[in-house]
């Protein structure tokens, strides 16, 4: 069996499962000879299990962490220690009250509940 365009190393791993496949019983569930192409792994090529090695989510995680600490040091700020709590706060006064569109629904709930209590004091509404 020749391999275009690998390494003598892929082909040999390749090679390997379809002996394996073929001559050894003990590993005929593993179907070896059909996942030849995967070396021999049944699944997608980036799956990962957990007891074999790190997951996909480990590695997103990395990722991300590394990233906003190379996005942290291109803004100039300092390093997070992790032993402090960062507390970032900006109280400002904006308002008081309801906008007027808040105003208007306030204003047309509390019509309806008056008039939906003056009806069932006057019996109208059950």
């Amino acid at each position: 069996m020749r391999c275009p365009r690998s390494g003598g190393n892929f082909s040999q791993m390749i090679r390997t499962c379809w002996d394996l496949g073929r001559r050894v019983t003990d590993f005929a569930d593993l179907k070896l000879t059909k996942w030849a192409h995967m070396l021999g792994f049944r699944g997608h090529f980036s799956t990962k299990s957990r007891r074999y090695s790190t997951t996909l989510g480990v590695l997103r995680g990395v990722r991300r962490t590394w990233q906003s600490e190379q996005g942290r040091i291109r803004a100039g700020h300092p390093p997070i220690d992790p032993d402090t709590t960062l507390v970032v706060s900006d109280w400002r006064y904006l308002a008081t009250g309801y906008t007027p569109g808040e105003e208007l629904l306030a204003q047309t709930v509390r019509d309806n509940r008056t008039a939906t209590q003056r009806l069932k004091r006057e019996g109208d509404l059950e």
